[in-house]
């Protein structure tokens, strides 16, 4: 299965945008913590379909840590035009968010 739960640290503000008036989504990303300090940290694409986007833009803000429940997905992502070559990136599509440190 590909659905998990995460504590993360929203690293920027989330924007909520709409593809027309009954579909708005909201993107941002988040970062996983580490243990280790040699760790490099992971990040991750967040994405929230529906009324609960408007809950993230209003009660949430940058360096909150949250607890999300969500189904995971790796997609494929070009580096740019100048550059040959493609890397994956993990995203998540979040059901439920829960406060965890504000």
């Amino acid at each position: 299965m590909n659905y998990g739960s995460f504590i993360v640290k929203i690293l920027e503000k989330p924007i909520l945008t709409s593809f027309d008036t009954t579909n708005p989504v909201t993107q941002f990303t988040v970062q996983i913590p580490q243990l280790k300090k040699n760790d490099e940290s992971t990040l991750m694409g967040v994405s929230i379909w529906g009324k609960l986007g408007y809950d993230i833009t209003h009660y949430y803000q940058i360096n909150d840590y949250i607890i999300i429940e969500g189904y995971l997905s790796i997609r494929e992502t070009s580096f740019n035009q100048f550059t040959i070559g493609t890397f994956k990136k993990v995203e998540l599509s979040i059901y439920k968010i829960y406060p965890f440190i504000l």
